[in-house]
């Protein structure tokens, strides 16, 4: 983990005193169920409850034992005295890691989801603020018609509660645990015992595992951090394009004593919103991997074992962080209406063109004919650099076909507004 990439509570979360606690808890809440059911003494619980992890010592251990879980056994043993020996009582390692792994994770969903809700409640009252503030759409990196800023932030709000949709259904997927021995068949564990341990831990039993809870369950989450990854660089792009100078219409808060370039004290540069895209590449790599990792041989193998050490911590504690500092930078955001008003204006009214195309239609005129009429105008308006309404009120064709009165509803800005109260009322 990189801590100039991650959050105080993901940092806590995800490192290696906090796994061996979580392992300490599963096996408290196994030996709870068997001292229950008579298979194990009650009191191996009760020291299990105070025994503490010693780090240190289990990574001396491991040094030489090469196995993570055994070293995390072998420390724990010398705080139970005489109940030591039924530590760990049927079970294989995952039935601890994977448990375990189940529990970290489902926090770090809770995390990652309150601040994602934040950040869709930041982007709505910018959606709110601007519902009415023309700038101009673009397609292909070219002027096409206006829409309102508003409607744009609407489409990351919308993007942003598909994604805790999502993430909240992976969530529900990954509340399960295993405590079924080496293959799954619960050779030595009898199976009430993983009901009622999973049961005090808050999971649900794996319906069928092998050695292992299958790994689509954390392929899912993977993917659904790669989607929102995505989904947070797409607009990170779009406050990026939009704060080129050429543009000039939003740009990410800059700090008074903050500084763009070594070299040309001028410079306002997006390094936040670059720093979110250059982030998204990492998770979307991880989801393959997670991908990959759903592919085990027979009951199960260890190629998933020591990528997940880093794909699921890391991009949790990614996304986490990467979300925060989005929330931060549409917080901030700097919002230049009188530049978008100006960028609306170079079109000088070409992307009216349409409703005068579909005006023609509408009187009788042959789909292709009022489409070459419309390109010849708007064609003619960009080369003499006028006003298309202007071109337009001077043709002949046109004033056979249309009063003045109606070219100039036509060219009413006011109808480029009167539908985005429909779609606001879908939200």
């Amino acid at each position: 983990m990189i801590n100039r990439y991650s959050t105080p509570v993901m940092s806590d979360l995800w490192k290696e005193e906090t796994k061996f606690k979580y392992w300490l808890l599963v096996e408290e809440s196994i030996a709870w169920a068997q001292g229950k059911m008579g298979i194990v003494p009650k009191s191996l619980a009760l020291k299990l409850n105070k025994a503490k992890v010693n780090i240190k010592e289990i990574e001396q251990i491991e040094e030489v034992l090469q196995h993570d879980v055994i070293a995390f056994l072998k420390s724990t043993e010398k705080q139970l005295g005489k109940d030591a020996k039924f530590l760990h009582f049927g079970l294989t390692s995952y039935d601890v890691v994977d448990t375990a792994l189940a529990l970290r994770c489902l926090i770090a969903c809770v995390y990652i989801l309150s601040s994602l809700k934040n950040l869709a409640a930041t982007i709505k009252k910018l959606a709110q603020k601007h519902k009415y503030t023309l700038m101009m759409g673009r397609t292909h990196g070219v002027h096409a018609q206006p829409i309102s800023f508003g409607l744009k932030c609407l489409s990351w709000y919308e993007e942003i509660i598909r994604s805790i949709l999502r993430l909240q259904n992976a969530q529900k997927n990954l509340g399960f645990g295993k405590i079924s021995g080496a293959v799954g068949a619960y050779t030595e564990i009898n199976p009430k015992v993983e009901v009622m341990a999973l049961k005090r831990l808050g999971l649900k039993p794996e319906p069928v595992s092998t050695q292992i809870i299958p790994r689509d369950r954390y392929a899912e989450l993977l993917t659904v951090l790669a989607i929102l990854a995505s989904g947070m660089e797409r607009i990170t792009t779009e406050i990026r394009n939009l704060q080129r100078t050429e543009i000039g219409e939003l740009s990410e808060p800059f700090g008074k004593t903050q500084r763009g370039s070594s070299a040309m004290p001028h410079k306002k540069n997006p390094i936040v919103c670059e720093r979110i895209g250059s982030l998204a590449r990492v998770v979307r790599s991880f989801a393959q991997v997670g991908l990959e990792n759903i592919v085990q041989w027979h009951e199960r193998d260890l190629t998933n074992s020591a990528n997940e050490r880093i794909i699921i911590p890391w991009s949790m504690s990614l996304i986490h962080y990467m979300t925060l500092k989005l929330n931060k930078v549409m917080q901030g955001l700097v919002v230049n209406k009188d530049k978008m008003k100006e960028n609306i204006d170079k079109s000088k009214e070409q992307f009216f063109s349409q409703s005068l195309m579909v005006a023609m239609i509408k009187k009788g005129i042959d789909r292709d004919k009022a489409y070459k009429i419309t390109q010849r105008l708007a064609f003619e308006a960009k080369e003499k650099d006028e006003y298309l309404s202007k071109i337009v009120l001077k043709d002949a064709e046109i004033k056979k076909v249309f009063t003045v009165k109606e070219i100039s509803n036509l060219f009413s800005w006011q109808r480029l507004k009167e539908n985005i109260n429909f779609i606001y009322k879908r939200i």
